[in-house]
């Protein structure tokens, strides 16, 4: 996805509130995020965060009222932080070198997410190489409620790489290394839940393991090797 955003590695605090008002929209308009639900987030080079403040909605975000986190992740400044604050904050310390995260309710994934997960390291099968390429591997967090420090516990002792996650009968959560990148690993995860559902119960043709390989080390996305 292109939205003409500052790269976070050089933005400052107001290009990356703008930035985050953009993808807020754009986000929307994907169809990811229905009524108040979901949360973004962006990260400075300085560890600060910015993200949505609770019951925001994305598509009407206010610049000067993204709740901001300090290093920490102390509250330090704008409107009250969404209550998954600290899912985010887990998934950015899984991957360091990453800049943004969407959280979003989109009716796919969240319908993926009530079924029993296709493997210990993916709910959702390699059925296409776009999936592969953009979201990578995406475990299923088991649930706690919106909003429980668990759930960010429970996504930090999951041990291998990943970038996507589907939160069980809640919806999933995606970094990147910026605001355009995690949305369109959003909108994969989407798309991938779809086919996904739409393919149960038939004799699915899956990439193999060498395809798989060779997208991921293209990409640069991670995948394990099914051991089931």
């Amino acid at each position: 996805m292109s939205l003409g955003l500052h790269d976070p590695v050089s933005a400052t605090r107001t290009q990356l509130a703008s930035d985050l008002v953009a993808a807020g929209a754009a986000v929307v308009a994907a169809g990811l995020s229905p009524g108040s639900s979901g949360n973004l987030s962006a990260r400075a080079t300085d560890g600060t965060i910015l993200i949505t403040p609770g019951g925001a909605v994305l598509g009407a975000l206010d610049p000067d009222r993204l709740a901001v986190l300090d290093a920490h992740g102390e509250w330090v400044g704008g409107d009250k932080p969404s209550k998954e604050a600290s899912l985010h904050l887990a998934l950015y310390r899984k991957n360091p070198e990453h800049r943004a995260i969407v959280h979003v309710h989109s009716p796919q994934a969240v319908a993926a997410s009530c079924l029993e997960p296709w493997a210990p390291h993916s709910a959702l099968p390699p059925l296409t190489p776009y999936f592969v390429m953009r979201a990578g591997q995406t475990p299923l967090v088991p649930y706690r409620a919106p909003g429980s420090p668990e759930l960010a516990d429970l996504l930090t002792v999951l041990t291998f790489p990943f970038h996507a996650a589907l939160l069980q009968n809640h919806g999933q959560l995606t970094s990147g290394r910026d605001l355009a990148t995690a949305i369109d690993a959003a909108i994969e995860v989407e798309e991938a839940s779809r086919i996904t559902l739409m393919t149960a119960g038939q004799r699915r043709r899956l990439l193999d393991e060498a395809e798989i390989a060779d997208l991921t080390a293209r990409y640069g996305s991670s995948w394990t090797p099914d051991s089931r």
